[in-house]
């Protein structure tokens, strides 16, 4: 059973362009990385830095220091009635938990296809507008509107 609790990381460029990725299991579902923690004491960052290598093949450890930033920022949604067989009986709310990786313009991407099956780089706003969760959209204008480098 999954944990409800998760992690969501938006990937992106100094240019300000963002990764998304699409879902296998749902055509068109355009998202960032999202996962739920693998255990209830799992640390969040390393939570987003499982999710980013088994989801885009971006190894964090690899990268510049300080390029995975914890955003201090968390949301409680309620889970799609879809998806509910993944958690406990009666779990209907999951808490979710944003990051932002700052990945160099050349970075390579390799999709896990059981999970993903296509990526694009989009201007932050287009991201925002494509991705079919409001609360993804709203992460990346958050951080955008916020970032200060």
């Amino acid at each position: 059973m999954k944990i409800p609790i998760s992690v969501l990381v938006v990937i992106y460029k100094s240019n300000r362009d963002v990764l998304l990725i699409e879902r296998a299991d749902r055509p068109g579902f355009w998202q960032s990385v999202t996962g739920s923690l693998d255990a209830l004491d799992e640390d969040l960052a390393l939570a987003a830095t499982r999710e980013v290598f088994e989801e885009t093949g971006i190894a964090v450890d690899q990268l510049a220091a300080g390029s995975l930033r914890n955003l201090h920022h968390q949301i409680e949604y309620e889970i799609y009635p879809d998806w509910r067989f993944r958690y406990a009986p009666g779990v209907t709310r999951n808490i979710e938990h944003w990051f932002a990786l700052k990945v160099p313009e050349n970075i390579q991407i390799q999709l896990s296809p059981r999970e993903h099956v296509a990526f694009l780089w989009l201007p932050f706003e287009e991201a925002a507008k494509k991705c079919f969760s409001r609360s993804n959209g709203d992460a990346i204008l958050k951080f955008f509107s916020e970032k200060k480098e």
